[in-house]
């Protein structure tokens, strides 16, 4: 058996070398919010806090011995974080799509929209459909790429829509959409 891997699970050669798929990319759709705030997010870091951390591994490094400077250390691994976060947004950034106004539907769930959802025991949600880089902003926001973003978008009020979470399987009724202007209310359920 000299240079089969097939012993070993592979079909290949080239399946044991280091090289894997990338993971699928998200959605490239983004609030003007959230591309406001991801865009202040790279200014600090760029303008104001790679600049002083810079300057403190300059001075760190002035004082001699670098392989045992705590302070120089910390600053160099300080600065590859901020460069590695800078690289990150300025890719995504150049990639969004900014939506900034409201679907010619607004009696469907799409990107943006308020959606007020009721559970087989009558308890209602409310949850605002954003992009993979927004949804932790604020409670209530949930990621279009989730199990619960992907079940709700395209649908329309009073759908019943089955979603897979985690936790098992669960129904839940749509009873209302707002797009920030007004709402599109269903009838009071009972």
């Amino acid at each position: 058996m000299t240079g089969s891997t097939e012993h070993l699970g592979f079909d290949r050669i080239d399946d044991m070398g280091r090289f894997r798929t990338p993971p699928p990319t998200a959605s490239k759709y983004i609030t003007p919010e959230g591309e406001r705030r991801l865009r202040e997010e790279l200014e600090q870091l760029w303008r104001r806090e790679r600049p002083r951390v810079t300057q403190a591994v300059s001075e760190a490094a002035a004082q001699g011995d670098r392989s045992e400077n705590a302070e120089y250390t910390y600053g160099k691994r300080r600065l590859r974080e901020i460069d590695r976060r800078v690289r990150f947004l300025r890719k995504r950034l150049d990639g969004m799509v900014v939506v900034g106004q409201p679907p010619a539907d607004r009696n469907r769930v799409y990107f943006g929209a308020w959606v007020t959802v009721e559970a087989d025991d009558g308890t209602q949600s409310r949850y605002r459909v954003v992009g993979p880089d927004e949804f932790d902003r604020e409670p209530g926001f949930i990621s279009m790429d989730s199990p619960l973003g992907r079940a709700l978008l395209r649908r329309s009020l009073d759908d019943e829509v089955n979603v897979q979470l985690p936790s098992g399987s669960c129904t839940i009724v749509i009873v209302d959409i707002d797009y920030g202007g007004a709402p599109t209310k269903l009838r009071e359920r009972s």
